[in-house]
C-alpha cells in the first residue's frame, strides 16, 4: 500500500480501542459476538491485542494494570498527519491531553484525549498500522457518534481542531450535527441535554455493525452481557445499545441498506 493510499484525511474516525480488567474473557465475548479472531498488537501500555476479521483489523482491546481503576469504555480515535501538533491544538482550544503523545511500537504515534465537555477520544498518526482496514461487514464498527449535553459548543472545538464542516438537522426537539470531511459525513454529534446517562457524562458511542439486530441483542445477553436500550428502529437502521461483560457500552446496527 503507498504513502497516500494509507493516508486517512485528519479527523477521519480510523480506530476503537478498550482497555478492560479481563483480557481474555474480554476476547472470548467479543469473539462470540463478532466472530473476530484476535492477533498481537503493540504492548507499550500493558498487554493488548488487535481484533481481526478474514485477517483484517478491526479494533484494539488491551488490559488494565490491577493498580488502575478507570472508567470501561469504547474509545474512538481520529486520525492526524502530527499528534503532537494536534495535541497542542486540543489543549489551546479548552481540551485535556490525558496521556501522551507517545509511540505505539513501530504501529504509529498517538494519544488520548477529552473535550471540553469531558468527553475521552484518542487521536492516532498513523506508521505502519492505518487503523480499521476492513469496512461493510458484521462485527465492523461503522459509525462513531459523541452523545453529550448539546452540540453548539463542542461542535466549535472538532471544528477547530479537525476542520469539520457540519450539518445540523434543524428540529424544536432534536439537537443533532454531522461532522463532514472532504464532502462526506464521518461522525456525528448528538445532544441530549438531561437524558445525558449520569453514570458516564459526555461520551463518544462506537456503532458495530450486525446481521440480525434482536439475534446479536440476545446474544450478548447469552455471553454475559446486558441491553441497556432495546432493539429499535432508526434513520440509520435497527439498533440497540448493549453493554459487555465489563460493563463496555457499545450499539449494534443493522444498517438500513442491508
Amino acid at each position: 500500500m503507498t504513502e497516500a493510499a494509507a493516508r486517512r484525511t485528519p479527523g477521519t474516525p480510523c480506530w476503537v480501542s478498550l482497555i478492560v480488567h479481563g483480557l481474555g474473557t474480554t476476547q472470548n465475548f467479543y469473539a462470540e459476538l463478532f466472530g473476530w479472531e484476535f492477533g498481537p498488537g503493540p504492548e507499550q501500555l500493558g498487554p493488548y491485542v488487535r481484533a481481526l476479521i478474514d485477517g483484517e483489523e478491526v479494533a484494539g482491546i488491551g488490559q488494565l494494570s490491577p493498580d488502575r481503576h478507570l472508567p470501561i469504555a469504547w474509545t474512538t480515535y481520529l486520525a492526524t498527519d502530527d499528534a503532537d501538533l494536534t495535541a497542542e491544538t486540543i489543549r489551546a482550544c479548552g481540551g485535556t491531553v490525558g496521556v501522551g503523545p507517545l509511540d505505539a511500537g513501530e504501529a504509529g504515534r498517538m494519544a488520548v484525549a477529552s473535550d471540553p465537555g469531558g468527553a475521552v477520544f484518542g487521536i492516532w498518526q498513523a506508521a505502519r498500522h492505518i487503523g480499521t482496514s476492513l469496512a461493510g461487514a458484521p462485527g465492523m464498527p461503522v459509525w462513531n457518534e459523541l452523545v453529550t449535553r448539546e452540540t453548539a459548543t463542542v461542535a466549535k472545538f472538532y471544528q477547530a481542531v479537525f476542520g469539520y464542516e457540519t450539518e445540523a438537522v434543524v428540529s424544536a426537539d432534536f439537537d443533532y450535527q454531522t461532522l463532514h470531511l472532504d464532502g462526506r459525513p464521518v461522525a456525528s454529534l448528538h445532544g441530549v441535554g438531561h437524558a445525558l446517562p449520569r453514570d458516564r457524562g459526555p461520551h463518544w458511542m462506537t456503532y458495530f455493525e450486525v446481521a440480525d439486530t434482536d439475534q446479536a441483542a440476545q446474544h450478548v445477553v447469552e455471553l454475559g452481557g446486558h441491553i441497556l436500550q432495546a432493539p429499535r428502529e432508526s434513520a440509520s437502521g435497527r439498533v440497540a445499545l448493549v453493554a459487555d461483560p465489563e460493563g463496555a457500552a457499545f450499539t449494534i446496527v443493522r444498517s438500513a441498506k442491508r
